[in-house]
């Protein structure tokens, strides 16, 4: 144990929680080979979930030994975000799923693929926004919400070309969600669905805030720390709507009973 003061408090931190997340996925890995042995593909899912923790750790290790390289440091976070999608799954299969009642079930097809490609446009935006702060691109635009004074800047160079991508696609992915949100509130989906749509929304226009403020007040760490879990919290959101949507049981209505009697 290293004297825990200062960046040493919140580097060394880091490794301790992420030990504990190899026990514990450990853990549930163990557990799971038994309590879904009827279902066969959630085990399989949880090894490749401490696969994916083991090749994060490696990633971890030659972020540290290689000084913070670009693409090594956010292919770490990259890993990351995929890891919460494996385990926002795993966590929505084997907990309580909520029987929806539609008048239209074959829609749910179509929420799990709109929120599935929603959490695929928050994810590469996520990878962008980690090459954006280690690149440090950060700053290249140090106006909001215009860059550099201009709707569209002159992209004279690689890091104004990341900062100004990475707001595009984060004003693409706002629209999306924000979309997805109002679409599934109009065709009356089941009440579950709208309120994770209706979350994802609120979650994204308070990210498109704090984006904003962290460029104006220099990169403060609360704002910019804040716009990551958001981003986790926004991928988090899409993946439990898009499961639920596909997992969650159609009740058999009486007309159905009867039609199997």
């Amino acid at each position: 144990m290293p004297e825990m003061t200062g960046g040493v408090f919140w580097e060394h931190l880091h490794r301790l929680v992420a030990g504990g997340l190899v026990l514990i996925f450990g853990i549930s890995t163990w557990l799971t080979k038994d309590a879904t042995s009827e279902r066969p593909w959630i085990f399989r899912a949880c090894l490749a979930g401490m696969g994916l923790l083991i090749i994060q750790s490696i990633f971890g290790g030659l972020t540290v030994i290689y000084r913070l390289p670009d693409l090594i440091s956010t292919t770490h976070l990259g890993l990351a975000f995929l890891f919460l999608v494996l385990v926002t799954i795993l966590a929505s299969a084997t907990g309580p799923i909520p029987k929806v009642e539609s008048h239209h079930p074959e829609r749910k097809d179509s929420i799990t693929i709109f929120a599935s490609a929603s959490a695929a446009l928050i994810f590469v935006q996520s990878l962008i926004g980690g090459l954006v702060r280690h690149m440090d691109a950060g700053m290249a635009c140090p106006d909001a919400p215009l860059c550099l004074g201009e709707l569209v800047p002159p992209l004279v160079n690689p890091t104004i070309t990341l900062h100004f991508t990475h707001r595009l696609i984060g004003i693409l992915t706002a629209v999306t969600i924000i979309s997805l949100s109002f679409w599934i509130i109009r065709i009356s989906a089941p009440k579950p669905l709208r309120v994770l749509g209706l979350f994802a929304s609120a979650l994204v226009i308070t990210q498109v805030v704090i984006g904003f403020v962290s460029v104006l007040t220099s990169l403060s760490v609360i704002p910019v720390s804040l716009h990551t879990l958001l981003a986790a919290g926004i991928l988090a959101t899409l993946v439990r709507l898009a499961t639920l949507a596909q997992l969650s049981p159609q009740p058999i209505s009486p007309t159905s009973k009867m039609r199997a009697g």
